[in-house]
């Protein structure tokens, strides 16, 4: 496992290089989160994770209270998520997560990226198959088996679990990220997750070489700045 688990380990700082913009990208999924699902973190547990990891991107707090205060209000934009997916230069594949208030804008936007670096965008579906739909927790811990074991008592459908110089990684179906998150924290305490996120793992990876190389760079590029667009996933070794 243990090239496949690099991989998806570089795809995971990959994907957080990505995240230009990151305040208002933050600021947006947390007004998203605390409207829907309430501003209490203890009673909302997607809000509470998601400050969280806002944190430890380094995201300020007046950023993480302005948007919860603006959730308050009851008023402001109405937010709703949009998913596109499509095929990039040298046969690579992509996701992309976006949070809009204007689907048809939205779309044009991530079709113009896709169009002007001779991309194709698909329909739904038309690539998410080769990706899992995973939760994704890293944190200390030296016993791998206790951490498994606490799981499955759990009923988390672990799909991959690695230890690698003292670290645990667990990788689950993305419907069992509250159930495997707080299955830790009861069994080990207050766990630190280095990582903690959903994120979309392509079941394999492909080099790219040559123009497409650069025409891929333009392609993420030209989607890291588009405000819509949250996260961008994609099958690219090293990309």
């Amino acid at each position: 496992m243990g090239r496949a688990y690099q991989n998806r380990k570089e795809s995971m700082a990959k994907t957080s290089d990505m995240k230009a913009k990151v305040y208002s990208r933050y600021g947006r999924e947390i007004y998203v989160c605390a409207k829907s699902g309430g501003l209490d973190p203890d009673g909302n547990l997607a809000l509470r994770s998601l400050i969280d990891r806002a944190k430890k991107d380094q995201v300020p707090s007046h950023v993480i209270d302005k948007a919860i205060d603006k959730a308050k209000g009851g008023g402001g934009e109405d937010y709703s998520p949009a998913r596109y997916e499509g095929y990039g230069p040298g046969g690579s594949m992509a996701i992309i997560d976006c949070l809009t208030d204007n689907p048809n804008r939205t779309f044009g936007d991530v079709r113009q990226a896709f169009t002007k670096t001779k991309c194709k965008i698909g329909t739904e579906g038309s690539v998410g198959h080769m990706f899992d739909h995973s939760v994704i927790l890293v944190f200390k811990h030296d016993d791998e088996e206790a951490v498994l074991d606490a799981l499955m008592d759990a009923d988390v459908d672990v799909t991959d679990i690695e230890n690698e110089a003292g670290k645990i990684s667990v990788f689950a179906p993305h419907t069992d990220y509250f159930k495997a998150r707080q299955c830790l924290l009861d069994a080990f305490g207050e766990v630190d997750f280095e990582v903690d996120e959903i994120q979309f793992i392509p079941h394999a990876f492909t080099s790219i070489s040559g123009d497409d190389v650069e025409m891929f760079e333009r392609f993420l590029a030209m989607l890291n700045e588009l405000d819509d667009v949250q996260h961008v996933y994609h099958n690219v070794e090293n990309g």
